[in-house]
């Protein structure tokens, strides 16, 4: 694209980071490329220098500026060359593929992307299926520790219209999560806005102090599937938004943290964990096929979690595949 163009941000995708947003329409950007383009103040809303993760309204006006060009198909340019045993690791990864769609049960503790210290992740991997215009693109992410359903797009139009999917709350998320103790109550939704902040000596989402012009609404849908005595619960989780550590951070403000979270558990949740990893798994996703359709997709449970599920002797066969089917819908 060799022009500026003024774009109105869709009203539907009111609370979407500045950055995701350009990568859900042009999502050959890389990230280097994008962020330089915004801290060059080529990129703006309703005239103003902006940062990546401003969170857009709805209704705003946004400058886009010249953006490079997307690789031509079939470019040889290798940007990572992945060694035999990564293809292989990440092929096997893979739960659903057709043209469009790739999908893949992403493991705990591979983050999807890049950054400090970080050299695996999900987005060097799709190196297995090419590069250029045949290299699948991140259209939603998950938590470094959290396993699951992972969703991206093959192609531009795929992507664009899986990305618009989540943006316009289309795709309906059902984690699976073990937290400490028995909710009451057993189903409900929680509506709690959270914002980042420094605790201690590291950055942890919040709940929000009223007023505060930094929060992000955020709402979790919630329900018991079981409970093992008083001590631990296995729930479903669905998240209506989609802000970074929602679940763990609104499961730590009902009293009831997710259990194995180093960063969002208390002392009792950690005595309770023992050795268990980060109970929280992106089971099912249903949403829209980019060309019709719809998907319904689940992730087998991680090594992880069926280790918590061996502890409190929970079985994954008792679950309702669809535990907000008859519920608030």
């Amino acid at each position: 694209m060799r022009e500026v163009r003024n774009m109105v941000v869709d009203p539907a995708e009111g609370g979407v980071r500045l950055d995701r947003w350009f990568r859900r329409r042009w999502p050959h950007l890389t990230q280097g490329q994008l962020h330089k383009l915004i801290r060059s103040g080529q990129v703006r809303i309703d005239g103003a220098r902006a940062k990546p993760d401003a969170r857009l309204e709805g209704g705003e006006t946004v400058r886009v500026p010249p953006l490079p060009d997307a690789p031509a198909k079939g470019d040889s340019r290798k940007s990572v060359e992945l060694h035999p045993r990564d293809v292989a690791y990440v092929k096997g990864l893979v739960i659903y593929e057709d043209e469009e769609v790739l999908v893949l049960n992403k493991p705990s503790g591979l983050a999807v992307q890049g950054g400090t210290k970080t050299n695996n992740h999900v987005d060097r991997l799709l190196g297995a299926w090419g590069d250029g215009l045949d290299r699948p693109r991140l259209v939603h992410r998950l938590d470094r520790d959290t396993s699951g359903v992972l969703v991206l797009g093959k192609t531009p139009s795929a992507a664009a219209k899986l990305a618009g999917a989540f943006a316009r709350r289309k795709a309906q998320k059902t984690y699976w999560a073990l937290v400490m103790g028995n909710p009451r109550p057993t189903e409900g939704v929680m509506e709690l806005p959270l914002v980042k902040r420094g605790v201690g000596d590291r950055e942890m989402i919040v709940p929000a102090e009223k007023g505060d012009k930094d929060a992000d609404p955020a709402e979790t849908e919630f329900v018991t599937i079981s409970r093992a005595g008083p001590r631990a619960a296995w729930m479903a989780l669905r998240p209506h938004t989609g802000r970074t550590h929602q679940l763990r951070a609104h499961m730590k403000a009902m009293g009831h943290p997710i259990l194995g979270d180093p960063k969002y558990g208390d002392e009792a949740s950690a005595q309770l964990s023992g050795l268990l990893k980060l109970q929280l798994h992106a089971r099912r996703l249903t949403l829209p096929h980019p060309s019709s359709g719809m998907l319904i997709l689940e992730a087998p449970l991680s090594p992880e979690m069926k280790a918590g599920f061996a502890r409190f002797g929970f079985d994954e066969h008792e679950a309702d595949p669809e535990p907000f089917g008859r519920k608030r819908r």
